[in-house]
């Protein structure tokens, strides 16, 4: 893995947040998203929703909800995100506003409190098996803060909140996705996947293999048995579905071992 600390981000990424917001029409609010029923008072909603889960749940070690008999953790998840959006739909799109300014410094400090290294809350499941670090697990949380940035950002035809500082922990943090999308491959020790990301957030990473499980390195391939190449937008986009593999397929170059390609073009970097 590759740790990184995204916990200076989070101010910045709502800032750039609450100012979008703030530049709203009336009519703006009620835009659809790329997110199938929600509106984009609907996605800000769900960002509320996901502020006040954490702190709930991370601070002051509340449940939440509890899974309805053999319910799965996407349809868990997938229902009581559209129990708490439908609900919030009674409340004004300035209400919403100034809850996120309530309590996105609660949720600052609640990260400046964890140990990086220690062990997450909540196990990030799509970066594989193993015991998942508090580092990864808030980086997650960026991301998920970002990408629902972007899809109010498309809805309302405004420009990306994409500077490298923000957009290249996205982009390192849905890498960790690399094992997962590849652990059904099994190669010889030392086989390597590169990546190749264009775009100012860019850059080069492989995915190594130790003959029986994947990592995911800084260190380039000179003779990679695979390698993938495509823009930052669309890894992003792969990465939370908000592209078909199939098109992400079409917007990228695959080259080498043809298995390993198309599963590394699998990767996701959300629970689905």
């Amino acid at each position: 893995m590759i740790p990184i600390d995204t916990r200076p981000l989070f101010r910045i990424e709502r800032q750039a947040l609450l100012e979008l917001l703030r530049s709203l029409e009336p009519t703006d609010w009620k835009k659809p998203t790329v997110c199938p029923g929600w509106s984009v008072a609907d996605v800000t909603a769900h960002i509320l929703n996901d502020y006040m889960r954490r702190i709930s749940g991370s601070r002051d070690e509340h449940s939440g909800a509890a899974f309805g008999d053999g319910e799965t953790l996407p349809a868990y998840l997938a229902r009581i995100n559209e129990e708490f959006v439908r609900a919030m739909r009674q409340c004004s799109p300035h209400l919403l506003i100034e809850l996120l300014v309530q309590l996105g410094p609660e949720l600052d400090l609640l990260w400046a409190a964890t140990d990086l290294e220690g062990p997450a809350h909540l196990d990030v499941s799509w970066a594989g098996p193993s015991v998942t670090p508090a580092w990864l697990d808030i980086a997650r949380e960026y991301t998920e803060f970002w990408v629902h940035q972007q899809q109010i950002r498309d809805a309302v035809y405004r420009p990306g909140a994409d500077d490298v500082s923000m957009l290249r922990p996205v982009l390192v943090t849905f890498l960790h996705a690399v094992p997962s999308a590849l652990r059904d491959r099994i190669r010889p020790r030392g086989t390597t996947v590169r990546f190749e990301i264009t775009g100012p957030a860019g850059g080069h990473w492989t995915g190594v293999s130790d003959g029986q499980h994947w990592e995911l390195t800084t260190s380039q391939a000179v003779e990679p048995s695979a390698s993938v190449r495509m823009d930052q937008d669309t890894l992003w986009r792969l990465a939370s579905r908000g592209i078909t593999v199939e098109t992400a397929r079409q917007r990228s170059e695959l080259r080498g071992d043809q298995e390993l390609a198309e599963s590394a073009m699998t990767l996701l970097a959300v629970v689905a």
